[in-house]
């Protein structure tokens, strides 16, 4: 049926130029267009983060991403997938575990995977012989018993602390391995051989991950304790100084800021204990690499650092006392202390920070000794009978107990104090002496 007639009279047609686009393909073209905005915006959204990028991060999974590169190409190789089957996964499956953050974190846990694969491959490989050869119903026995036994033996090991320190995984491999191999049912032909195709697979992943963890940007857990030591002093020394300057504030000014400024270099310090003791374990599996030879005094630096986190405390306690609300006005209660407070911090920062550069420098401070006579001076400073009579005077002035009490307070923390930081420097000269620090 055709149209009206008149529809052609009634309809109305507009013209569209040839340089101008329909608007059915103006629609077309606005989601490539989105598309594309949406893509320009994560980008710019993504520049403010790179910044923030931690580069020695970034150099690790490029070094970890290396590793399971090169060992998969190894694994598609015929002629290593012909001699070693699929017991080839073992190195990706070495690589994925064994590789760490430092050096010496992947050497101690490929050496320990070496290890405990050889010790429990051995061992599950005599036991399954053995049951195989001894067959019926002694065949279960003989392996239950010796996985009761063995493992058993393992888990307790596990739980000493000195030997849980270096030798953990070492231990949870050789469980795992020989109850694979001592439990499965493999034919005594076959035992050795599979132990050994796994054996070589591991050596493999862990001859990959030695190599680019040690040539390429390698990171040394010995270059991180160190410098982590070194900079508890400054840390410390900060730590000090601020609390100088709280005697100088006025106490409403305290107050006010005492939520904005929590001390958290002291927090800080006073967690680290872990991380020292990680770090040191690590240290030790690592070879001659710079400053740091074979049997360096790793645990004269965990001495140390315990040494500085009871000063932190120390510091944090001083710091409440300067900030108890029960603390008189600063006029009255540090009237008298005020000189011998003010010289004695400036002295335990000074010298919290000149060991901290020796230490990181790896030289030896030529005034030690004049260092260790100005603590002794100090001392008797704080010690003296004219302090006391000063502070007799002060509880006198002050009308309580309180002013007194929170001064004596002061001055017993500063004492605990000086003590400490006189022990660090002994034991930060031993530590010259046994790393044998360069003369400065």
């Amino acid at each position: 049926m055709s149209p009206p007639a008149d529809s052609k009279a009634n309809s109305v047609v507009i013209p569209i130029a040839e340089d101008e686009t329909p608007p059915h393909d103006e629609q077309k073209q606005q989601p490539e267009q989105r598309q594309d905005y949406s893509f320009v915006s994560l980008l710019h959204s993504l520049l403010p983060l790179l910044p923030q990028v931690n580069a020695r991060w970034l150099i690790h999974g490029a070094k970890v991403g290396l590793a399971l590169v090169l060992v998969s190409l190894l694994y598609m190789l015929e002629v290593v997938h012909d001699r070693l089957g699929d017991n080839s996964m073992w190195a990706v499956m070495t690589v994925v575990v064994v590789f760490e953050f430092t050096a010496g974190a992947t050497i101690g846990k490929g050496i320990n995977r070496g290890i405990g694969t050889t010790l429990g491959g051995g061992l599950g490989s005599l036991v399954a012989l053995l049951a195989q050869e001894i067959g019926g119903i002694g065949k279960p026995m003989v392996i239950g018993i010796s996985v009761f036994i063995f493992c058993g033996m393992a888990t307790y090991s596990r739980m000493i602390p000195s030997f849980k320190k270096k030798y953990d995984y070492g231990a949870l491999i050789f469980i795992l391995t020989f109850s694979l191999i001592a439990v499965t049912g493999i034919r005594g032909d076959q035992i050795l051989k599979i132990a050994s195709d796994r054996l070589s697979s591991i050596c493999m992943g862990f001859a990959i991950c030695i190599v680019i963890g040690l040539f390429i940007f390698p990171i040394w857990a010995g270059d991180e304790l160190h410098n982590s030591l070194a900079s508890k002093f400054d840390k410390l020394a900060c730590s000090i100084e601020e609390c100088l300057e709280d005697n100088i504030k006025p106490l409403d000014e305290k107050k006010g800021t005492q939520l904005a400024n929590p001390h958290s270099s002291c927090i800080a310090v006073l967690s680290t204990k872990s991380s020292d003791e990680t770090l040191a374990n690590f240290a030790k599996w690592e070879p001659w690499h710079g400053r740091f030879g074979f049997y360096y005094p790793w645990n004269k630096y965990l001495q140390i650092g315990e040494l500085l986190r009871e000063l932190a405390a120390y510091i944090l306690s001083l710091r409440g006392c300067l900030r108890s609300k029960q603390q008189p006005l600063k006029s009255c209660a540090m009237m008298d202390i005020g000189d011998y407070y003010k010289a004695t911090c400036v002295l335990l920062a000074s010298t919290l920070r000149e060991l901290g550069h020796n230490i990181y420098d790896m030289k030896r401070s030529q005034q030690r000794d004049s260092i260790l006579a100005k603590f002794e001076m100090t001392r008797s400073e704080l010690c003296s009978t004219v302090l006391v009579s000063k502070l007799a005077n002060l509880m006198n002035r002050s009308g309580s107990m309180g002013g007194g009490i929170s001064s004596t307070s002061i001055l017993f923390l500063l004492l605990e104090i000086t003590d400490k930081i006189e022990e660090i420097v002994k034991e930060a000269d031993e530590l010259e002496k046994l790393a044998c620090f360069s003369h400065t």
